[in-house]
This record gives structure tokens, sequence and C-alpha cells, in this order.
């Protein structure tokens, strides 16, 4: 662990606060938001938000963790993909498969299986640990994830991505149902102050997260929705879902842990996903059917 520390002067009053530790320092901009983020900085000795406007005479320390050298190797596992050329490619992801390494699954993930499929044609981004990935979902989310094999496609497509103009529908079983057919759920999200692997409402540094909503069909004690992301927060549907009293089916950790229904883990498939392709400009659209676990539970659930 590295202690960094700053000392405000009035030459840098009114800077943002991750600005000015990247002007500083050698960490990139995308790493000083990750550890305020994390709660791993401090100005005058409290957490702060990566957007507060410093004062002439603050202290800043930022806590750097060592960095981890992994390596991540290729692995010959099956992966479905819907869609490939030379930019990218749309892989169907099935529940229970990790996207990419990370301290206790450090193979057997999506990132592992790319490896061994594409070799070296992957973005470098995100660096080692997360070639090509531009988006995540959950280790138990099923469902369709785009992955880009050179920088330029990545970029691109991460700026549809922050521009809200890449499409993004997801479908769900929730407990319970919501009172209106449809509606826009719009509560801020930041990591939680009790757990840093979860997220809340209202949590450290919280961020904009707009989630809209339909109800598709009314069950007994449950709903089947489906769910249009404005913005991509982490965990931001099961979040979002909890906070309305309707979490998501099968997930213990927004959910009932008690009562996961048979489920290993939460009922939630990325659908669908449309994007604008990174060299032709053509619109492409992806839809996956949804996985047997989600049919099988709806079949098991009493319609209205």
């Amino acid at each position: 662990m590295e202690n960094l520390e700053f000392a405000v002067s009035a030459d840098n009053g009114g800077a943002r606060l991750d600005k000015f530790i990247a002007d500083n320092s050698d960490l990139s901009r995308s790493a000083v938001t990750k550890l305020i983020e994390d709660g791993k900085v401090t100005v005058n000795g409290k957490t702060a938000s990566k957007s507060i406007k410093l004062k002439n005479g603050d202290t800043i320390t930022a806590e750097v963790p060592e960095a981890e050298v992994l390596n991540v190797e290729p692995q010959n596992i099956p992966i479905e993909i819907v869609y490939e050329d030379s930019d990218l490619l749309v892989v169907n992801k099935p529940k229970g498969m990790v996207v990419h390494p990370a301290p206790g699954n450090y193979d057997g993930t999506l990132v592992n299986a790319l490896l061994y499929h594409c070799g070296d044609s992957l973005s470098g981004i995100n660096g080692v640990i997360r070639p090509g990935i531009v988006h995540r979902i959950d280790k138990d989310t099923s469902g369709l994830l785009i992955v880009a094999k050179n920088d330029t496609a990545h970029a691109s497509l991460a700026l549809q991505i922050q521009e809200h103009s890449f499409k993004r529908e997801y479908e769900a079983v929730v407990i319970g149902n919501f009172k209106e057919d449809e509606g826009t759920i719009n509560l801020p999200l930041g990591r939680s102050p009790h757990d840093r692997k979860k997220q809340a409402v209202n949590g450290l540094n919280p961020r904009n997260a707009v989630t809209h909503y339909r109800v598709l069909e009314r069950y007994k004690g449950f709903g089947h929705c489906k769910f249009i992301l404005e913005t991509g927060r982490t965990h931001q549907i099961r979040v979002h879902c909890a906070a309305m009293g309707h979490p998501v089916a099968g997930d213990s950790v927004y959910g009932d842990a008690k009562h996961t229904y048979g489920l290993q883990g939460q009922c939630l498939h990325a659908r669908v996903i449309g994007f604008v392709h990174p060299t032709s400009g053509e619109y492409m659209e992806f839809t996956s059917d949804l996985p047997e676990y989600f049919t099988e539970f709806l079949e098991k659930i009493d319609k209205q």
C-alpha cells in the first residue's frame, strides 16, 4: 500500500478532486475515480466525491493498493458467439460464468475463453485482466454483451454507452408486482457504506441511475418485467428493484437469501443490445432467447 499526500495551493483552488490527483500523480483519471469510489481518498480526513471543488489549504490523502499481477491464460471454454467480425463480437453469456478474472475467480471466465478464441485480437483499453470487455454483466445474469477486438472499436462503443445511445434491454422475474404497468426508477446509486461489494441507493459518492420498466405479465406473487437501462451502474436493475420493494427473484444479495425459489442466482437476462457499428456506421441489434432456467421458472408460477 502506497499513501499519496497532496497540499492544495491557491493556484489549484477550484480544481476538481479527480483531475487534481490525476494531474499531480502517475495515476490515470479512471484509476483515481476507482480509488475515490472505493473510499480510498480523503480531503481533510473525510471521504469526498470526485467532483468536489478543492480549496486553498486542503490536504488530500490517497491510499493506492499495490498492483496485483495476474497471468490470464487462454482456456478452451465453449462460448456462444452470436455475431463476430474484425472489430467486435457479441457473446451470449450463460448464467454462472464470471466475465473477467478477479479474486476467487482466476480462471474459467469469459475472458479466458475469449483469449483462446481471439488470441491477441482484443482491445487493450481495460488492461490484461479485462481485454476487450466494454461492459459487464453479473456472474449469475445471463445474456448478451459486446466485446471489442481493437481499441478504436472499444472507444466508439464505450462512448455510445456513455452517451446513452447503446441499447440494453433486460428481462427479469421480480417478487411481487409493480403497481403501474410501466414507469421509471430514478434513484442515485453508490457503493454501500456497510459492504464494499454491494451498491446502495444514495451510497458513497452516488451517481445518477435511471431504469425504465414495463410489466410483461403478472403472476401470483411475481411479475415478469422488461427493464431498459438509461444508465449502466453496477447491479443497477437489482438494486433499483429491491429499493422499490420488488427484488429480482433468486437474488440472495439484494433480496431474501432464505427464499431463492430454487434459482441459482437472480432471474435476470440481458435480452437485447443495439449499437452503431464502429466502422460501418450501421445500427445493429441482437436479441437472445430467454434461457431454460428462466422459462422453466415462469412455467412453475401461476398467472393472475
